[in-house]
């Protein structure tokens, strides 16, 4: 006999067979005085109705996913956080007091012969007008191994435009404030450079009868890992150089010689002395590695 709907009706259980397909195990659990239990055989379940459909085999459950976060209000999660800015790399950043002189720690293996043209550092060419300084400073950047930078006090100086205190009109407060703030402006500058890995030279007519405003200045502004050197050529060739320069920066005869005289007073002084009167620029910048070598392995005292 068919189903109504087409289903064909279970086939009877017989004994020593598992229960009905579709039949919960639940039902093998009968009580013993349930009807068709009876004792050394398996529970017969009860007769199923024509078209009755057993429950689904049970399987796996299927994980519960997880319940994600209360999402935030939107006045705090729009309005009130605010992005954190990105770390400003190229910004003032103090050097250590008493760090080293030369910044990367140079390898046990060139540690006897540290090499100035491969590592960063920071020098102060002192000299007269007329010295070279300038000439010297951008060629030794130029021809460095690693970034270098020239930062000129009298380029930096004369960023003052209006109102510019030209000292060869006399020496007055106003020019004396001017040079104190492009010192100021040029030690700036080299602690952001050397902060970024790039080396630096400075160059400036420093007086050993003032080490207040000149040396202890570029040691206040720029820090004690600063190596000075002075370039001191002979007087006769301070005055040929002089004659050649123009504008604001060719000064008296007079002037020149007695800026000359008073750096004199460098000898004696600690810091090494370059006399390049008879070398030209590259000769010169070749000498100042040799010294600038020294100077790394065993730092002067100022």
């Amino acid at each position: 006999m068919q189903h109504a709907v087409g289903s064909p009706l279970p086939q009877p259980h017989q004994p020593g067979h598992g229960p009905a397909a579709g039949w919960s195990p639940a039902a093998q659990h009968q009580g013993p005085h349930h009807q068709g239990a009876h004792q050394g055989s398996a529970p017969v379940p009860p007769p199923v109705a024509p078209g009755y459909i057993g429950p689904p085999a049970p399987g796996p459950i299927p994980p519960v996913p997880p319940v994600p976060p209360p999402a935030a209000p939107y006045a705090v999660s729009q309005h009130l956080q605010t992005p954190v800015p990105a770390p400003d790399t190229t910004g003032h950043v103090p050097l250590p007091p008493g760090g080293p002189v030369a910044m990367p720690a140079p390898s046990p293996a060139a540690a006897a012969v540290p090499d100035p043209s491969a590592t960063t550092l920071a020098v102060l060419l002192i000299g007269p007008a007329g010295a070279g300084k300038t000439s010297v400073a951008k060629y030794w950047a130029d021809h460095r191994r690693v970034p270098t930078a020239h930062i000129s006090l009298d380029d930096v100086r004369e960023w003052v435009r209006a109102g510019f205190a030209d000292p060869q009109s006399g020496w007055n407060d106003n020019s004396e404030a001017q040079y104190r703030l492009a010192r100021r402006t040029c030690g700036f500058a080299a602690r952001n450079f050397l902060a970024n890995g790039i080396s630096c030279i400075l160059d400036d007519a420093v007086f050993p009868d003032r080490p207040v405003v000149g040396l202890g200045g570029w040691k206040r502004h720029v820090g004690p890992g600063l190596l000075p050197v002075v370039l001191l050529p002979g007087l006769d060739i301070v005055l040929e150089r002089n004659a050649e320069r123009r504008g604001n920066r060719r000064l008296t005869d007079e002037e020149v010689a007695r800026i000359h005289g008073r750096m004199a007073g460098w000898y004696g002084s600690g810091l090494p002395i370059i006399d390049n009167s008879q070398l030209d620029v590259p000769a010169t910048a070749r000498v100042l590695d040799d010294v600038l070598a020294r100077s790394i392995a065993s730092p002067p005292q100022w």
